[in-house]
């Protein structure tokens, strides 16, 4: 059984006239990536290995989120696969993932996680939201061989704030 775990980058700034890349996370953003990563914590969920985008905003969201968690920054990689916008090459690294690997975590973009997680789970979402934490699982035993899994769970900030 193989859990992936995809949460999209907090809110970032559109403000610095820097490249796509660069862009940093608002206030808001880091506020709510403390927040649903508090409540990631709380569900205790294994995680054996993560990966995140390039991107500053992705990146941050990653290490704010590790830093809750208290999960080991050694078992983090950076690959410019997730940097990706439509959903291909990311679907094409999950499909490639080590299969000694059960549970694992992305940062990264939409549309790319909103497509992924539509085409690979049981519920419709119409938008993954900036801090937005989804759960699919797969009865599958190999990556290379996932397709449509379950859609576990879904942990988006404004179901969070009262």
């Amino acid at each position: 059984m193989k859990n992936l775990y995809l949460m999209r980058h907090g809110k970032s700034s559109w403000e610095l006239n820097v490249s796509d890349q660069d862009r940093s996370l608002l206030q808001r953003g880091i506020f709510d990536v403390h927040l649903v990563g508090e409540e990631i914590a709380r569900k205790n969920l294994k995680i054996d290995q993560v990966y995140t985008s390039p991107a500053n905003r992705a990146f941050h969201t990653c290490i704010i989120t590790l830093r809750v968690l208290e999960y080991p920054f050694e078992n983090c990689n950076v690959t410019s696969e997730l940097y990706d916008f439509s959903g291909d090459q990311a679907l094409q690294f999950i499909k490639s993932l080590d299969d000694n690997l059960d549970n694992v975590l992305l940062f990264g973009h939409n549309h790319t996680f909103t497509h992924l997680a539509n085409s690979l789970g049981d519920k419709h979402i119409d938008n993954v939201p900036t801090s937005g934490f989804v759960h699919l699982q797969f009865n599958e035993n190999t990556w290379a061989t996932i397709s449509k899994g379950s859609t576990i769970q879904t942990i988006f900030p404004k179901q969070l704030k009262a």
